[in-house]
């Protein structure tokens, strides 16, 4: 596949694909004779890998890491497995965080809902000669 075809299917720029590329976030990519990338299936892997490492939160610096460690060979597993573990463990914190988040959104919708209810409690139980304005004697 061409940049521009890889690109399309994963939602990104050409440039955002050359970027990864020479920051090392994907291992380089395999060239035509011309010149061209030509991505194959385990190009394909790395992206998706990265992009749905990145939609995630992770660092460009971890994974930069972990790929630079990946193209060293077998002797660097043990390395990318406590990368990766780190990076889920902060995954984790984050997402205890958001947890706590969305509970104080929730409270104050809550409260709001009861405001809300209140107000229209209160248009309820207005007499109905009554407006915004007052009463139709106090409006003379």
């Amino acid at each position: 596949m061409n940049i521009a075809q890889v690109a399309k299917q994963f939602g990104l720029t050409a440039a955002t694909l050359r970027y990864y590329e020479r920051v090392g976030l994907i291992p380089p990519v395999k060239r035509k004779d011309s010149g061209i990338r030509d991505y194959d299936e385990e190009d394909i892997k790395w992206i998706e890998f990265i992009k749905c490492m990145r939609n995630a939160g992770l660092s460009i610096e971890a994974l930069i890491e972990y790929t630079t460690l990946f193209t060293e060979g077998d002797r660097t597993v043990e390395a990318r497995k406590n990368i990766l573990a780190d990076e889920r463990q902060r995954l984790i914190e984050k997402r205890k965080e958001i947890d706590e988040t969305i509970k104080r959104l929730d409270t104050k919708i809550k409260d709001y809902d009861g405001k809300l209810r209140e107000n229209e409690a209160k248009l309820k139980s207005r007499p109905k000669t009554e407006s915004l304005h007052g009463s139709v004697e106090q409006r003379r």
